[in-house]
C-alpha cells in the first residue's frame, strides 16, 4: 500500500520532531528566562513560556489555543487522509503547519503554555520557536502552490 501525500506525513514529522527535541533541549538546558547570546544583541537563546499564539499573539488564551491546535490538527490529518493527492507545495505547507500546530497543541494540552527560545533582537521580535517557525514556512509553501496553480482559459486560478 501506497500512503497518499507522502511528502505531507515527512513534513509533519519532521517538524513535529525538530520542535519537541528542541524544546525539551531547552527545558533541560536552561533555567526560565536564561538567555544565552549566540550573536549578542542579534540573536539569543532565551527561555519563555507563553500561553498565548504564535509570537505572543491572544497571550493568555492557552484553553482556547489549545483547542484550536486540535481542530486545526485534526482537520489537516482528514485531509491528508480521504482529501485529494496534493501537489508537492501544498503537502509541505500542510504537513509543516501539522507539526507545528501539533507541537504547539501538545505544550498546551500537558504543560498550560508554549516553550518560546528563539530570541531575535535585532529586530524587537517576540521569543518564538521551532513550531511557530514551522507554521510560518508551511505558510509560505501555501503561498507558493497558490501561484502555481493552472489558470483557466479566462485568466482566473482554480
Amino acid at each position: 500500500m501506497r500512503l497518499k501525500n507522502r511528502f505531507f506525513w515527512i513534513a509533519a514529522f519532521i517538524a513535529f520532531f525538530l520542535d519537541q527535541v528542541t524544546k525539551y533541549w531547552v527545558v533541560q538546558s536552561f533555567g526560565l528566562g536564561q538567555t544565552l547570546p549566540l550573536l549578542p544583541g542579534i540573536f539569543h537563546f532565551t527561555y519563555v513560556t507563553n500561553t498565548g499564539a504564535a509570537f505572543s499573539l491572544l497571550s493568555g488564551k492557552v484553553e482556547w489555543l489549545r483547542w484550536l491546535s486540535l481542530g486545526v490538527s485534526l482537520v489537516l490529518i482528514a485531509l491528508a487522509l480521504i482529501g485529494p493527492t496534493l501537489n508537492l507545495w501544498d503537502q509541505l505547507g500542510y504537513g509543516l503547519i501539522l507539526g507545528g500546530a501539533m507541537g504547539n497543541g501538545i505544550d498546551r494540552f500537558i504543560l498550560g503554555y508554549v516553550v518560546d527560545f528563539l530570541d531575535f533582537r535585532l529586530i524587537n521580535f517576540a521569543v518564538f520557536n521551532v513550531a511557530d517557525s514551522f507554521i510560518s514556512i508551511g505558510i509560505v509553501c501555501l503561498l507558493i502552490a497558490s501561484f502555481q496553480k493552472t489558470p483557466t482559459s479566462n485568466g482566473r486560478s482554480h
